[in-house]
């Protein structure tokens, strides 16, 4: 790994990968640090990323997210221990994250001003989101755990790459992440019944504090709050750092909202906006 200590901090890289390798889990082992320089030497996990197995034979897809909730589940449980020197993922990060779409995608690639009424429905929106994160149990969280994280590994499969912004957070967050990822979609149906098999991994104490119903509000709500953040780091990679191809990405990652709207009508404000203003501006800036 090159990182330029100017641009980079690798510090939260090597505290992760400490902690994941005391996890026994499948994560680059750094073998030599030169912090100063900012080059780290690391154990190689190949160059098959889950996504494109996954494009190649979509037939690998049971097993690939079998091992990827095992792995989470067992990051959650084996994690408890080290969650706590984590960063929170807290009110203010989570607002902030949402901002990212009011203001890349709507207010900079878009050009959608916000009135006075529509600022406050988003708001209100932004808080239901900001409350079902926070009253989720908090766990270790991976934070961007998805097909192009995942490597496709012989043993110990997933491989797993770019942990460093982990932080203490929703249980649901990395599943959301791993089932409703913003570069391959599956049906819905299928989406939770992969959903399903981790609750039913989750322990029988976790399960009796919420019940399955609770559970997809959680993993849903949750959904919507990254996906917008998603949309908005697509627009911010545009515009700020010169990589557009994020854009087509984004009508999908968008999608998981628009689906939720027959269950969650507290949603209608944004869910209106992305299919009235947001995706039919997409097709006009693409």
């Amino acid at each position: 790994m090159d990182a330029p200590p100017e641009q980079e901090d690798c510090l939260p890289f090597l505290r992760v990968a400490g902690y994941l390798e005391a996890m026994r889990l499948n994560a680059p082992r750094i073998i030599e640090a030169n912090l100063d320089d900012g080059f780290l030497l690391l154990s190689d996990l190949g160059s098959r990323q889950y996504l494109d197995a996954l494009l190649e034979d979509t037939a690998t897809a049971p097993t690939l997210y079998a091992d990827a909730i095992r792995a989470l589940l067992a990051m959650q449980r084996r994690g408890a221990a080290y969650q706590s020197q984590l960063p929170p993922y807290d009110d203010k990060l989570l607002r902030f994250e949402l901002s990212l779409f009011h203001d890349w995608l709507c207010g900079t690639h878009l050009d959608i001003e916000f009135n006075e009424k529509a600022e406050k429905a988003w708001r209100g929106c932004c808080d239901l989101l900001v409350a079902n994160a926070l009253d989720q149990p908090q766990v270790f969280v991976h934070r961007d755990y998805h097909s192009r994280n995942l490597m496709l590994t012989t043993t110990g499969n997933p491989g797993i790459l770019d942990f460093q912004d982990a932080v203490e957070g929703p249980l649901t967050y990395d599943l959301v992440s791993l089932l409703k990822d913003c570069y391959v979609q599956w049906p819905a149906e299928q989406v939770w019944q992969w959903a399903l098999e981790f609750y039913s991994g989750l322990d029988a104490v976790v399960r009796d504090r919420i019940e399955e119903e609770q559970f997809r509000r959680y993993f849903e709500l949750m959904g919507a709050q990254r996906h917008l953040k998603a949309a908005g780091i697509f627009a911010r990679l545009c515009h700020r750092d010169g990589k557009p191809a994020y854009l087509a990405d984004v009508p999908r990652t968008l999608s998981y909202i628009v689906e939720l709207g027959p269950r969650y009508p507290e949603l209608e404000f944004v869910i209106e906006l992305i299919e009235s203003r947001v995706l039919p501006g997409m097709d006009d800036t693409r």
